[in-house]
């Protein structure tokens, strides 16, 4: 699908855009050219280090913000498929920055979206996350608005051959700033401190969100929000998986946090289309032939009142699972 394409991928180097790339540079060794876009020089130079130019000379590094659309437009030039994985995401930071929030998040994806209407990109899948789905806080409110944008995007395309869609999903373990990375540094104090002892978050690896977007690459039709069938763990016993012998500390939920996360919510289940493996949103304004699109990935519609929710999953991940994902990855070398 990718081999002779050119990608370019916002905020690539993340932990999401180092993984997409080695993924790629894996599994098609014949792409023309993977560009890698973010305004981090040192990252880009640490990544240069990781796949060093005369071994991947596909690679190329733009320094740049999404914030910029005539860099954009420039780092465009010969784009086949565009990964707009850029975003300012600590919740936190968020609520004390929030129009540096929607600088990056709502006014960087509308530039991505116009620079992709001004060259002859063909297909843009753009990340969400969990807390774009009914928020409560600035980041997911911005998620939610770059989601709209990037559905609503479709309806202004004329005549091109372009298709833009979004992927959300859960918690990534691992990532830089997430709980499992937090909890192995806290360990050695013998105390992990606990938001809220009923806390629940939906679990997604790397590997799985990267395969996500590959799939949606794959099967899009322009305008959907995919969403993956992936387990819920409870923060105890990530606790529990981690430190066994640590105190857990209560120390109440953060501005802007949720006790659950949801990723489709009771309001969405009437335009939500059940697939084996995700859930499809479709664009609040028809873009297709629906019943088509069902018969096409053999889906069904979702009941009235359905909610996808990491309170109510049914899917969950026990203490010895969470211990070998861990090692999986996150640190090989993990032990109780």
């Amino acid at each position: 699908m990718l081999n002779g394409k050119s990608i370019l991928v916002t905020g690539g180097t993340g932990s999401f855009g180092k993984k997409f790339t080695e993924t790629i540079l894996t599994r098609y060794p014949e792409i023309e050219r993977i560009v890698v876009f973010s305004r981090d020089e040192l990252k880009q130079f640490e990544m240069s280090q990781e796949f060093p130019p005369d071994k991947y000379p596909q690679i190329r590094y733009f320094i740049g913000d999404v914030r910029d659309r005539d860099r954009l437009q420039r780092a465009m030039e010969g784009i086949d498929i565009v990964v707009h994985a850029a975003a300012l995401k600590q919740v936190p930071a968020a609520e004390y920055n929030p129009f540096e929030c929607i600088k990056t998040n709502v006014m960087g994806a509308q530039n991505v979206i116009e620079a992709c209407l001004s060259s002859q990109v063909k297909r843009v899948v753009a990340l969400s996350t969990d807390k774009a789905a009914a928020p409560i806080n600035l980041y997911g409110a911005t998620k939610l608005c770059s989601d709209k944008l990037f559905v609503a995007a479709n309806n202004m395309k004329g005549k091109r051959d372009l298709k833009l869609s979004v992927v959300r999903y859960g918690n990534v373990m691992g990532s830089r700033g997430s709980v499992i990375p937090f909890f192995l540094n806290k360990r050695s104090d013998g105390v992990l401190p606990i938001t809220d002892t009923a806390m629940t978050r939906f679990n997604i690896s790397l590997e799985e969100g990267v395969a996500l977007v590959l799939k949606a690459l794959e099967i899009m039709w322009g305008g959907e929000i995919f969403v993956p069938k992936i387990p819920s763990y409870r923060i105890t016993d990530v606790a529990e998986a981690i430190g066994p012998n640590c105190r857990q500390e209560i120390v109440g939920i953060r501005p802007g946090e949720k006790l659950h996360e949801e990723m489709v919510t009771e309001t969405d289940a009437i335009n939500t289309i059940e697939f084996k493996d995700y859930f499809v949103i479709l664009p609040a304004m028809r873009l297709w032939d629906v019943d088509a699109f069902i018969k096409s990935f053999d889906g069904k519609r979702c009941l009235a009142g359905f909610a996808y929710n990491s309170g109510t999953n049914t899917d969950w991940l026990d203490v010895g699972q969470l211990r070998e994902l861990i090692r999986q990855h996150v640190d090989p070398s993990f032990e109780v």
